[in-house]
Formats: structure tokens, sequence, C-alpha cells
């Protein structure tokens, strides 16, 4: 019996066959050629057949997982089509007077190895996806064959790595649990895991060469170890949990329907918080009364320019269409701090946490949160949008960002583009907009809480230290009572009140929100149900 450790990505426990799945060696080596214009007409061959391919995968993942996770492949074939890519690949092969599959490689790997350097985790993890669609470009220009990921029988999948594509080529009914040496919490291995509710582990040290195919593996996702060849005794304790699991999830989902209703008849929303149209299938499996934060800024990341309106119309719209009648809370571009975007050239800070991010960044670049906001605007005429403003600090931030409101709606009414200014609220993350809320709930339509830079503003701890986690106390008493001021004021005006950061999933302080009053509790969509339980039980 061996042990491995990992990150855990997805809980739960699982049993099976190991399917180690190993990549051929795709090391490209740089040929001489005589004939460039040649070399770049292949380029051009290659990409229509990749495009075809991805076409063909858009609509198998559209069918089998819903349009919103099948939308990565809509992003590789963007990743084809981007003219800084396809040009300096066609320069390479000029320049250098070296073959297709060389020049690909090589400036694939320089666009990954920008990714991969990033600060933030999740643009970290979209160097995988340009590492996959170049792969994918390689080997149409040299004709080697697609690899096969397919898996026939119930299996746990352990793997360097897995890309999109690969992913998508396997039986959904036959993948038990994820094992990869790599990998990380934004990578398309995790988000299939969590959309498939099945274990995952991602960072375990092994090394594949020494595991053999059929090789019995116990992955428990809540501990985070990965268990090859286990003995008798520890799978007859996992298959104790797994029966435990299933009774516990069975229960849960008696749930979906149900109002949020304590048992003295406090009754409360309970919304998802997603990054992206991708997200929505997992909130409405998990019964998500609306959508309490949807993370614009994640359609500006992962890209090498910014998203048109046009782009940004359709994502919302996506999203609104898929919710209906539904509540969606849509939070306008927070840039800045841990999130960045090269193109955007934004300034290096010493303290970016306190630098120009959020509502100050879209109010220093007009041009940009306009663009956002007419696409806002736009979709608003197609489902129930409310439109969120972060980090406001003053009652004059609010009345300049209603001015580019009017602006944006005066623009699209010359052009006779059906629009509507839908409600708008402001986060309230800073102690500043706390003290003030009693003024800003005057001039919003609602509040909704972030306290995840609330708590970090109000202790004066950078909550993403590690060496200042013992500091970083959510539950601390000043953080309580900056909720309790803010929902009190807001009240006071008529307007409602959320929450939409980590502390709306914590059971401890369920209770504590429903006796101040929170109108709406937004959580990862994971956390829906528990979160509907533990309401359920209170007095």
């Amino acid at each position: 019996m061996q042990t491995f450790s990992g990150k855990s990505v997805n809980q739960g426990i699982a049993i099976g066959p190991a399917v180690v799945l190993k990549k051929a060696d795709e090391q490209v080596k740089p040929v001489r050629i005589a004939d460039a214009d040649a070399e770049v007409a292949r380029i051009n061959k290659g990409l229509s057949a990749s495009q075809e391919q991805l076409r063909h995968l858009y609509e198998k993942a559209a069918a089998e997982v819903g349009v919103e996770h099948a939308a990565i492949f809509q992003a590789h074939r963007m990743i084809l089509e981007d003219e800084e890519f396809l040009s300096a690949v066609r320069e390479t092969i000029r320049r250098e007077q070296v073959g297709a599959e060389y020049a690909a490689a090589v400036v694939g790997d320089r666009f990954a190895r920008t990714f991969a350097e990033m600060d933030d985790d999740y643009m970290r993890a979209r160097a995988a996806d340009i590492r996959d669609v170049v792969s994918r470009l390689i080997r149409n220009l040299n004709g080697t064959a697609q690899a096969d990921f397919s898996v026939t029988q119930p299996s746990v999948i352990v793997a360097d790595d897995l890309s999109p594509s690969e992913t998508m080529q396997m039986d959904r009914e036959k993948v038990l649990a994820f094992v990869t040496v790599h990998g990380s919490a934004n990578s398309h291995t995790a988000i299939l895991a969590r959309t498939m509710n099945i274990p995952a582990l991602v960072g375990v040290p092994l090394d594949l060469r020494q595991i053999q195919d059929g090789t019995t593996v116990l992955v428990d996702g809540a501990a985070g170890v990965a268990v090859f060849d286990p003995t008798a005794e520890a799978i007859q304790k996992a298959q104790e949990k797994i029966a435990k699991e299933q009774k516990a999830a069975g229960l849960l989902l008696e749930l979906r329907g149900k109002e949020n209703i304590t048992r003295g008849g406090k009754k409360i929303e309970v919304y998802a918080n997603i990054s992206g149209p991708e997200d929505v299938a997992r909130a409405l499996e998990n019964d998500a009364g609306g959508i309490g934060l949807f993370r614009s800024e994640f359609l500006y990341l992962g890209r090498e320019s910014l998203p048109t309106e046009e782009e940004q119309l359709q994502a919302y719209r996506q999203v609104l269409r898929a919710m209906g009648e539904k509540k969606v809370i849509i939070r306008t571009l927070d840039i800045g701090a841990d999130k960045k975007a090269d193109y955007l050239h934004l300034e290096r800070e010493e303290n970016p946490a306190l630098g120009c991010r959020a509502i100050r960044f879209c109010l220093t670049r007009p041009d940009i949160f306009k663009t956002q906001l007419r696409a806002l605007l736009r979709a608003a005429v197609y489902g129930n949008l409310s439109v969120l403003y972060p980090m406001i600090i003053s009652a004059d931030e609010v009345r300049r960002v209603c001015g580019l409101v009017s602006e944006a709606k005066q623009e699209l009414d010359a052009r006779g583009i059906p629009c509507r200014v839908p409600e708008q609220g402001v986060m309230i993350e800073t102690p500043a907009a706390v003290m003030i809320s009693e003024e800003l709930a005057e001039l919003a339509d609602f509040f909704s809480i972030g306290t995840n830079d609330l708590t970090q503003y109000t202790l004066a701890v950078d909550r993403r230290s590690e060496k200042l986690s013992g500091f970083c106390n959510p539950h601390h008493p000043a953080v309580l009572r900056m909720i309790r001021m803010a929902a009190q004021n807001a009240h006071k005006h008529g307007k409602r009140v959320g929450i939409c950061g980590e502390l709306g999933a914590d059971p401890e302080l369920t209770e504590a929100f429903l006796d101040m009053g929170i109108d709406e509790l937004s959580v990862p969509p994971s956390k829906i149900l528990p979160l509907r339980k533990r309401i359920r039980e209170i007095p």
C-alpha cells in the first residue's frame, strides 16, 4: 500500500482501477525550409483542420455537459484566430526559415510561459489551454494521430495533467475520480471534477512510469490522499464513508425546491457565486435561487485584448436566459490587486490592494467601463438583471457611475439599440463604505457585502498572506458589527442587503446573519444545499 498526498480540488471518496494516461513525446525540432510561403500555407491548412475538430468537440460537450461548459472549446477556437499569435507564427517561419511545426511550438511556448508566470492562479491555469491548442495544431501539421483517452470501464484517471479536449474524449459515466501530477484549483480537470461532483486531487507527486493500469486506487478528496493498492481494511472503511456520504447527499437533494426558511419563520434567499457562463449549470443543479455574484472580470482575464461589447453581451445574455426569471447580479470589472491582465498595462504598485483597482480603475478608464455598461444595459432586456459596483468608498463615486450609465443609455438610444437601466447596487467591502452606508443607501438600490475584503481592510491584514492567517479572523467582533451596521442602514431606507463573500457559506454565522436581517446569502454552488439545510434547522 502506497499513500500520496495532493491538493484536493473536490471532495468525495472513490475506489476503482487506475487508468494511467501517458502522452506521447511531442518535442518538435527545427527543420530548415526553402519555401516560407509553402509553410505558411501549411499553417493555414492545419488551422482549418484544428478549427473543425474543435467545432465537433464543442458540439459533443454542449450535448453532454451543456453549452456553459462547452464554452472552453469556443475559447480554444479564439486562440487559433488570435491575430497576434498567428502573426508571430508566420513571422517566425519567415524570419528563421523554419518549419510550421517548430514555429507554432516556439510561439505557443512563449505565450504559455507568459500566462504560467502570472501571479493569478486562474491566469496560470490558462497556460494549459494554450499548450493544448498548440499541441492539436502541431499534430494536424505533422499527421500524428490524436491520442486515445477513451475509458471503457469505471476507473480512476491518473495522469500528468489533463487538457479540456482530453477530458471531453472520456465517457463521463466511466470516470470515478481524477489524480494528476500537475494542475491547480482553476485547471480544467478541477473544474470538470466539481461539475461532475467526483473526487479529484492535483499536485500529487507520482512517477507515472511506476503505476500499472488496473492498480486499485482509493481517492479521498476530503483527506487529500490517493492510496494505491489499499488494504482490505482501508477499502472497507472507505466504503462505509461512501455509504454515509451517499445518504447525506440524498437527504440534501430532498431540499431542492423547498423554501429557505427557519423553524421560526424567517426567510432568506440563497444565491450562487459564479465566474462565468460555464458555472451556471452547477448553480442550477444545486437549485440556486439566483446568481448573487457574477464576477465579470473573468471575461477580461486569460486573453490578449479587451472583450468587445458584443462578446460581453453574449456572455451576460447566456446567463440571463439560462436563469429565466431568477435574479442575476453582475459585478462590474473588478480588476487590479491580485487580478491582472497584461494588455491593460496596469502600473506596478507597492500595495496593489490599496491601489487602482475595481471602481477606481473603471472611473479612470471610462472608455473601458462604458463598453461594459453598454453591454449590461443591452443584456438587461433579456432577464432579471442587477448590476453591482465594487470597492465604493464615497457617494461621489456612485454619482459618477450613474452619470456614465446615463451616457451609455443615451449612446444606445441614439443607435436605436434596445436597452434598459437595471437595478444598481454597491458593494460594501471597506470600513469607509460601512460608515457612510446610510448615505449610500439613498443612492443605491441594494447592498452586497464583500466579507473577504471587508475583513482585510477592517483588520489591516493581508488576506493572501499565509504568515498572517492567524491574525485574519473573519469572526472578529469588529467585522460582524460592520456587517450589522450596513444591514441596519440599508433597511432604514427600504433597501435589501446580501452577503457574497466567503462568510456567507459559514454555517457558524448563518443564525447571526438571519438575526441581522440579511436578505440574501450568495455562496459557491456546492454550498447551496448544505446552507439551505442549516437555515431550516435554525429555531
